[in-house]
């Protein structure tokens, strides 16, 4: 576009008339606690972008037309208020109706393609950013497949689950608008600033001479929004962790009539939470106020020098209404860029949180030398091995164990002395320090993870059921099952008496973790899917210890059939449980210090003897 001077300076132009790990580890056997709440940092912004870019540039093509199509909306928009100019001017200088109804068709064909743009722009950029987000769920839920149990025995439930929603919501309204409306915003300006120029460059000048003012401030309040940000998103996952926590364990709260105390932990919480919201979205929230003073401030000096320009240089009318145009619209991209930038700093938060999960140091990969066999006997030795929770802290110390083919071997001792953190070795959630655990002569490292978890059944005092019928939660154990064998597995299990007289039977769908069944039925079906599985090693941990008497009774009928042909490990409290077993190892502060069966034990009047004579007498 060239200008053409009409002697109306300074800066008139007049054309033609039709042209946005654990900190603290226990000391005894369970696994580390929780992490406290940290002070929360954003620590890499241009690293998240870029990874989240990244996420979007899987689909170039869309996204470069998508991009195309916000520069064309924002720049055709812009040019169709330019053409008040040509219609004012013609007005004023009476052009006639023939060339204010060009202008005006120009300005509506202008605006048509704008909103065309736009429309399609938005469309694409949905499709982008959902395509992308459905890859970053995908990976966050893969990674936790892959994690080992260490980072969720330190990490609330509710945190985690906040980082699926709180913290990919955010990330969704960034990528669906939040991006679009940014570079809308970038384009909208660098035009207007354009245009501005070539209407009257003057008048630009003081526009932004204006503009460092905005700037100044920005940069101050960004500076602590981000990490305000930061804490907004790490304050509420501790709070749905704790709401999440104490939903489930509602039955004691009112046992142990908490009730008040928890609601003072849920009030400090929210407090915090209310705090980290009030400081992120106050700071944010001042950007608004303090810009919209300042933008009319700015309008009003445009409008008395312009006013000024029009009287003693000559400067058209047209120009001059558009210009003031402009200077108002000038401040609105620079609105919006900035309220945006609060929706980003909220999704880079929360990006950071979730990439924080996805970086997390999977499982140790298998070895490159796995062994490679048909089945597993079932003979496990332990030698020597040592291991803590923390390196610095053993929890057990040289425990060395043999357990022949189909042999019962229990481990008793005080709470704490490091029974279930054998139990957890044997499956490889946690790697020994030192020592060697061999099964069928060859260590556990050289087996593949699947293989070897595969291979060993447990019963926990914590049973866990999916949603789903019960046919479906005993098949967990081995999906392959036909429905003749999930059967069997139940009688075996001395389940099938009870599934029957349900109104479904084995079709009964189970909600909320099977709490339409009492905690010996559910621990029935666990048992069932221990059966279904065929693993030649079982490992019983604490498997009767929340159930009544007669209860027990059956259970432990359902644990004689399944440890038939099997090498079974025993936790358990009730020394009357392990009475029967083969050997009886005894845990203090992890080590070893007795060993044998039960009459052996008894014999040697040891601790063992006082556990058992002491439990008898309660009995």
């Amino acid at each position: 576009m060239e200008n053409q001077s009409e002697n109306r300076d300074p800066g008139g132009k007049r054309p033609p008339n039709n042209s946005s790990g654990p900190g603290g580890m226990p000391m005894g056997g369970g696994p580390p606690g929780r992490m406290p709440m940290e002070k929360v940092k954003l620590k890499n912004s241009k690293e998240t972008i870029l990874r989240l870019w990244g996420y979007l540039g899987k689909r170039n093509f869309m996204l470069i037309a998508a991009l195309i199509l916000v520069f064309i909306s924002s720049a055709f928009t812009i040019l169709a208020s330019y053409m008040i100019r040509p219609i004012i001017n013609g007005l004023t200088e009476y052009a006639g109706t023939s060339t204010l109804i060009t202008n005006l068709l120009i300005m509506l064909g202008i605006y048509l393609v704008a909103v065309i743009s736009s429309y399609l722009q938005t469309r694409l950029m949905l499709e982008v950013a959902q395509n992308a987000l459905e890859k970053i769920r995908y990976d966050l839920f893969d990674k936790m497949q892959k994690l080992p149990l260490k980072f969720f025995d330190s990490k609330h439930n509710g945190d985690l689950m906040s980082r699926f929603t709180n913290d990919i919501d955010a990330m969704s309204q960034m990528l669906s608008t939040t991006l679009a409306q940014l570079i809308s915003g970038v384009t909208t300006l660098v035009a207007t600033i354009a245009i501005m120029i070539y209407t009257n460059w003057f008048l630009t000048i003081i526009m932004l001479t204006i503009s460092p003012l905005f700037n100044m401030f920005t940069r101050a309040v960004s500076k602590r929004s981000m990490n305000y940000y930061k804490g907004q998103q790490k304050a509420i996952g501790d709070l749905n962790g704790f709401i999440e926590e104490r939903i489930t364990g509602q039955k004691v709260i009112k046992v142990f009539n908490h009730e008040q105390q928890t609601i003072e932990q849920f009030n400090e919480l929210n407090q915090n939470y209310r705090e980290q919201s009030f400081k992120a979205q106050f700071i944010s929230g001042t950007m608004g106020p303090i810009m919209g003073s300042l933008t009319q401030l700015s309008y009003t000096i445009v409008a008395c020098i312009g006013g000024l320009l029009c009287v003693f240089r000559g400067f058209d009318i047209g120009g001059f209404t558009i210009f003031l145009n402009y200077s108002r619209s000038f401040s609105r991209p620079i609105n919006d860029i900035f309220m945006q930038i609060n929706t980003l700093f909220a999704a880079l938060a929360g990006a950071e949180r979730v990439f924080e999960v996805i970086d997390y140091p999977a499982e140790i990969a298998d070895a490159t030398d796995c062994v490679n066999v048909e089945n597993i006997v079932g003979e496990v030795i332990l030698k020597d091995v040592k291991f803590g929770y923390n390196p610095a802290i053993p929890v057990l110390k040289n425990i060395s164990v043999t357990a022949k083919p189909s042999q019962k071997i229990a481990f008793v001792g005080s709470t704490g002395a490091g029974k279930t953190t054998i139990t957890n070795l044997l499956n490889r959630f946690y790697d020994i320090q030192s020592g060697e655990i061999l099964i069928d002569g060859v260590p556990i490292t050289k087996y593949k993870k699947a293989f070897l978890r595969e291979n060993i059944a447990m019963v926990l005092q914590d049973t866990h059921l999916f949603e789903g019928s019960i046919m479906e939660n005993i098949r967990y154990g081995r999906l392959d099952a036909a429905d003749s064998e999930v059967i069997a597995a139940a009688q075996t299990a001395n389940a099938h008496e009870f599934i029957k007289k349900l109104e479904y039977g084995y079709d009964t769908i189970l909600t909320n973790d099977g709490a339409n069944l009492s905690q010996g039925q559910r621990q029935l079906l666990n048992i069932a899917r221990a059966v279904i599985s065929k693993a030649p090693i079982l490992v019983l941990d604490e498997a009767t210890s929340s159930v009544d008497t007669r209860t027990e009774r059956h259970i432990e009928l359902a644990l004689d059939r399944l440890m038939q042909s099997r090498t079974t490990f025993i936790i358990a409290h009730r020394l009357s449980t392990v009475r029967n077993s083969d050997m009886i190892v005894v845990l203090e502060r992890g080590e070893i210090i007795e060993s044998g069966n039960h009459q052996q034990l008894l014999e040697q009047k040891g601790k063992y003897h006082s556990l058992y004579t002491g439990a008898s007498k309660l009995d």
